[in-house]
């Protein structure tokens, strides 16, 4: 590790010492080198890290001794190389925990404002959804690097699902913050997406804005199929995502978020927009009913079609739920593995699934007249050339209709090219739609009512953040009045028992809450921007805050 010309020659073989591997060389370098390895270890952390000390780094170091150095000496030195690399380890984790309690106390203690940046399906394509989504497992990852890669970004959670992907951020300067969230996309789409195909599709939204979208998201009136149900679940879990131990959602995201779940769910109370209401995956069964004799010249309904869907997952169980409610009575099922072929058999008694693994793919598609991909692979599993030669030995009547429900897509999108195939992906559900959300109109007009309701109950808690620093140094202030008071009578109060001096302590702290709960809560009511100001001031002045 360190060169010393002059003993060059006289080092000899390596020699193994607990973790580490032991060269010798003469005395005359013995004390520079323990030296420069004490003064080393104290600035570089990676100079000597062994394997049970971090698994990730290297445990090999190279210390030189002098040869007539015994074994005992020799492992004492390496006891107290790894004792000092614990501390250095000790004491750079202490730090960056301290710094990362003191960013959340700062971001705590000022007035954030809340950015909603993404995209969904009212502005882009599945084909640009698709290069930025992220599986929910990864939502708390995502949300970490978008908080410690960049200054600007106090609070982030992430929402990625078929029809939107969205990140929930709060910072200081909005600005600064939708421009660190371009940034983290544009990395994220790892050159698919240009700068300007990105901003052509992103939407991004501040303040008030940014509260109304979210709140409309969870209720349903921002769906593709109004009033559909999985979105508020979604949310949900992006709420739980970003609460968790790991999960970067802080207090002002976290509160917006538990906001919009509970107007989520008042509004599947108290409208009936979530009557009747379909998802997704019922859409793609009305569509099929739909398209049926046109694509694969089947005159009597969908319960005379043949049936697969790809993939076991819950997107698959939705789908059995409404095809069986439609008529039909038989489907082929291929997944990757058979472990949910019980589950699902005890849920559909009535139904008849026949399970296939995914080597038998290209055979069930042959066979079938509607094909249901639904599965989560991050790459297309149905391409254009397989398809060609598995439909050119087709021998049923008319094409195969394949609409794609997941998203990233499983279904190439030159497969619509491919004779005898008629390809749907998520995006041309528009027909169920627009039929969904001419019913619901006066359920949207109700919902909105509500959700009006909680952005006011929202913006006046987020107005009260502005007062905390105050109301902080107002009780700092407060204190330390009080301990300065007790100080100048403690030999008075001597005499008193432990009992008795708690007594004392315990009134006095509470005459002083008392006399601040009126100046608290006259910070904390103000419901407008300018008048959270102005009682700031005026609080400051009256207790001459700003002085030391």
């Amino acid at each position: 590790m360190y060169s010393f010309s002059d003993y060059q020659t006289s080092i000899l073989t390596p020699t193994t010492v607990g973790d580490s591997q032991v060269k010798f060389c003469p005395f005359k370098a013995v004390n520079s080198l323990i030296t420069l390895t004490t003064l080393r270890l104290l600035s570089y952390k990676s100079l000597f890290v062994p394997k049970r000390v971090s698994a990730s780094a290297s445990a090999r170091v190279t210390v030189s001794l002098m040869r007539k150095s015994s074994p005992v000496s020799l492992q004492r030195l390496h006891s107290q190389l790894v004792d000092s690399n614990v501390e250095v380890d000790a004491e750079a984790a202490q730090k960056e925990k301290k710094a990362l309690k003191d960013k959340k106390r700062k971001a705590a203690a000022e007035a954030l404002e809340v950015v909603v940046i993404g995209l969904s399906h009212h502005n882009a394509k599945v084909e640009v959804r698709e290069k930025l989504a992220i599986p929910e497992e990864k939502w708390s990852e995502a949300s970490n690097q978008l908080c410690e890669q960049y200054d600007s970004i106090a609070e982030a959670a992430v929402l990625s699902t078929c029809n939107r992907f969205e990140l929930y951020l709060s910072g200081q300067n909005q600005y600064e913050c939708m421009r660190a969230a371009m940034d983290f996309l544009y990395e994220r789409a790892g050159g698919t997406l240009d700068q300007v195909t990105l901003r052509r599709n992103l939407f991004m939204l501040t303040g008030e804005d940014a509260i109304w979208h979210l709140l409309k998201v969870s209720a349903g009136l921002d769906s593709l199929i109004v009033g559909e149900g999985q979105i508020l679940a979604q949310v949900k879990r992006c709420y739980e995502r970003g609460t968790a131990k790991d999960g970067r959602a802080g207090k002002v995201v976290s509160r917006l978020l538990n906001t919009a779940v509970t107007a989520g769910k008042r509004v599947r109370a108290e409208t009936g927009i979530a009557k009747g209401a379909v998802s997704i995956s019922s859409a793609a069964a009305e569509f099929t009913q739909m398209t049926l004799q046109r694509d694969c010249n089947i005159v009597t309904g969908i319960q005379d079609a043949r049936v697969a869907i790809i993939g076991a997952g819950k997107m698959a169980r939705l789908l059995l739920v409404h095809l069986h409610t439609q008529g039909l009575n038989k489907v082929v099922i291929v997944n990757r593995s058979k472990d949910k072929m019980a589950e699902l058999q005890a849920e559909f008694p009535d139904m008849t699934i026949e399970f296939q693994l995914m080597d038998q793919l290209w055979e069930v598609i042959r066979e079938s007249d509607v094909v249901y991909p639904s599965t989560s692979a991050t790459t297309t599993i149905i391409d254009p050339e397989p398809l060609r030669a598995c439909l050119a030995s087709r021998s049923g009547p008319g094409g195969v209709q394949f609409v794609d429900i997941s998203v990233p897509r499983n279904v190439h999108p030159d497969c619509g090219t491919v004779s005898g195939a008629f390809c749907y992906n998520v995006d041309d559900l528009k027909l169920v739609v627009e039929r969904n959300t001419a019913k619901r109109r006066k359920e949207m007009i109700e919902a909105e009512h509500i959700l009006r309701e909680e952005l006011g109950k929202f913006r006046l808690w987020q107005q009260s953040l502005g007062a905390i620093p105050t109301i902080a140094r107002l009780q700092e202030k407060a204190e330390s009045l009080r301990l300065e008071e007790m100080n100048k009578v403690s030999k008075k109060l001597s005499s008193l028992s432990e009992k008795d001096l708690e007594v004392v302590e315990k009134v006095t702290k509470g005459i002083v809450a008392k006399l601040l709960h009126g100046p608290m809560n006259h910070l904390r009511q103000q419901t407008e921007g300018d008048a959270t100001r102005a009682a700031i001031k005026q609080v400051q002045q009256a207790f001459q805050l700003d002085q030391k």
